[in-house]
């Protein structure tokens, strides 16, 4: 039988990779967005292209009926990709700003997991992996709102690999470093909708700094990667019979989880206030 898929946020970047390569491995793809103009395109390029946005419960409903009803009621995988950040420094984010990222980036994600659960089980196997970031284990400046989100979405998913266990659903963390995507550009946008910088104590250091990573002027572009690295490691979440825990993603990330291990705090805090 044909492997079947639902991805999230495959308007662009990591999503849209996934989608495209998983296709041309013979997956089935459920490849969804959160706007139906990002769907429509997809339809065009031939997937069933569901509008699912987190933040909005009744489209992930209607999305888990829509593939299951393509499906006859079974899913293999479920991969929670879509994401967006809201940089800015923590005194200056609003609680609706707080509340409407964590519905994003790790309450809609648990409810569409949730969903899907009880159909894995019920036939006895399926993948969930779920794509945090370098910031779901460490922390630095200006990210506390997208940072928040991602350590909360790594304990989430490691409760439930714990849970599942035995259940023949594997659970798998998929931790990007940089990656060459819009996720920039896109925050940039929440900053402008949320963040007060004109008002802020820092407001020179957002007009120096911050919208400029927001318009794609970053010091460290040169570290990026492209989305194809992450999907290599999908593919082995997906494809292994013995799929690991956690998957990290560039060297940055690799370098990041041994320095957050081996340097005392308050090194590790001189150096991230100098690399962000």
């Amino acid at each position: 039988m044909t492997r079947s898929i639902l991805i999230t946020g495959c308007s662009s970047g990591i999503g849209h990779d996934a989608a495209h390569t998983l296709r041309d491995r013979g997956w089935q793809v459920f490849a969804s967005c959160r706007k139906p103009e990002d769907c429509d395109r997809l339809r065009a390029e031939g997937f069933a292209s569901p509008r699912l946005d987190y933040e909005d419960a009744d489209s992930i409903a209607s999305t888990v009926a829509e593939v299951l009803e393509a499906t006859g009621g079974r899913l293999d995988a479920l991969y929670n990709n879509g994401a967006y950040g809201i940089p800015g420094l923590v005194e200056d984010l609003p609680r609706a700003a707080f509340e409407a990222i964590l519905q994003a980036n790790l309450i809609g994600p648990h409810d569409l997991t949730q969903q899907l659960v009880p159909v894995m089980r019920a036939q006895g196997h399926g993948r969930i992996v779920n794509c945090t970031s370098v910031f779901g284990y460490v922390a630095v400046p200006w990210r506390g709102a997208y940072i928040a989100t991602k350590h909360g979405l790594e304990g989430l998913t490691d409760s439930l690999r714990q849970e599942l266990h035995d259940t023949g659903i594997a659970v798998s963390l998929i931790q990007p470093g940089l990656i060459t995507t819009r996720f920039g550009e896109n925050s940039g946008h929440q900053m402008q909708k949320w963040i007060d910088w004109e008002g802020s104590v820092r407001a020179e250091d957002y007009r120096t700094t911050m919208l400029a990573k927001a318009q794609g002027r970053s010091a460290v572009a040169h570290l990026e990667v492209p989305p194809s690295a992450v999907t290599r490691k999908l593919i082995h979440a997906l494809e292994s019979p013995r799929p690991r825990p956690r998957y990290r993603v560039t060297k940055l990330a690799e370098l990041a989880c041994v320095l957050d291990r081996v340097l005392p705090t308050r090194a590790f805090d001189w150096l991230a206030r100098r690399v962000t």
